[in-house]
């Protein structure tokens, strides 16, 4: 488990699939800037078989209460990208901001790479604001990358570099 102040992250396993199904099927956790998925359990399953060199997290309060979720995975450049959801009545108390802390240390410290990317729509501002209190800074924009409520959009794209980051924020090492 990677530990915060507030939060800590919990490798999702392969028996907590049914919560990431319940989550991924329902339209207003993940909001209205990711795309709409409906998702088996069965598919759920391929997908985490096939999780190669990344990882899924629950974000959970210290109580261990299940509040959000985050992925990290490696691309063929070998350039970590990182996703985020958190459930929407637990929205704008921080938990977002720290868990993306969170992992860009545990990332940083376990991998030899020099940058983390992240994407979001260009109209989700909250999640702008998370990466950018976590160090991200705003590269530039992705025109029609992202094909969401029946049609194409334009992503933001964010990077933080080993040499921003610096040394751990919030991981207890």
């Amino acid at each position: 488990m990677l530990e915060g102040n507030n939060v800590n992250l919990r490798i999702v396993e392969k028996e907590d699939l049914l919560i990431i199904k319940e989550w991924t099927n329902d339209l207003h956790i993940d909001g209205e800037y990711s795309p709409i998925l409906q998702e088996t359990i069965n598919n759920l399953e391929k997908q985490y078989d096939n999780l190669i060199e990344g990882q899924m997290y629950f974000i959970e309060k210290k109580d261990e209460t299940k509040i959000g979720f985050m992925i990290h995975m490696l691309s063929g450049s070998e350039v970590p990208g990182i996703g985020y959801a958190i459930i929407p009545n637990e929205r704008g108390n921080g938990y977002g901001t720290e868990a993306v802390k969170i992992l860009i240390d545990y990332i940083f410290l376990s991998k030899n790479i020099v940058r983390i990317t992240a994407k979001t729509h260009t109209d989700n501002i909250a999640s702008q604001k998370v990466l950018e209190k976590a160090g991200f800074t705003k590269e530039g924009i992705l025109r029609k990358e992202m094909f969401l409520c029946g049609k194409w959009n334009d992503s933001a794209i964010f990077s933080i570099l080993r040499e921003e980051w610096k040394e751990p924020k919030i991981l207890l090492i």
